[in-house]
């Protein structure tokens, strides 16, 4: 599943794989403001929710860190549920004037579940426990199935390969990756 496609999240690349018990997510550094690079080092994935929750944001950076403050706050008013504070933020994000305007894509994955929650009130959970969001998600997506499929890497070492080959393909998305894992 990728969000890549919708027009008003560029930017950035951040994947998610879960495999063996295990969940990495993975994020670039890039920060760009239309055609200018203006930070490398940007950290786009964290873990929250007593390290037991990992989320990675696409699209505009300040947004993404009003949008990580109310998930934070979702996970603790619903005890670390992912879940019901996925479906209770992309409820809130829905309804409300201001978040809607909010331009960006949350990926979230704890040890069970993985989701995209979107401003039009979307929580998608892969089939396939496998999600990239941003401008080179497409990329990232089908380089992590592939490498699932055909390689025996741990899931940390896939998730990288993947970001590295977006990267290679996408020009909003860099080479300087911050990656988490759970498991």
């Amino acid at each position: 599943m990728t969000a890549a496609d919708s027009a008003s999240i560029h930017a950035t690349t951040v994947v998610s794989v879960r495999h063996r018990g295990r969940v990495a997510v993975a994020g670039d550094g890039q920060v760009s403001v239309g055609q200018t690079i203006m930070k490398a080092g940007a950290r786009k994935v964290r873990k929250m929710h007593h390290d037991r929750v990992l989320a990675g944001f696409a699209g505009a950076a300040a947004d993404a860190f009003t949008l990580f403050a109310r998930f934070e706050a979702k996970l603790e008013e619903h005890r670390g549920n992912l879940a019901r504070a996925a479906v209770e933020l992309a409820k809130e994000w829905r309804m409300d004037r201001v978040l809607r305007r909010l331009e960006a894509l949350l990926a979230v994955a704890d040890a069970e579940s993985t989701f995209i929650l979107s401003g039009t009130g979307d929580v998608i959970e892969p089939d396939d426990g496998i999600v990239a969001i941003g401008s080179g998600g497409s990329y990232a997506l089908a380089a992590a199935r592939a490498l699932m499929k055909h390689s025996k890497l741990s899931v940390k070492d896939v998730a990288m390969e993947a970001m590295r080959i977006a990267s290679e393909i996408c020009i909003y998305t860099n080479a300087n990756f911050t990656v988490e894992e759970l498991g």
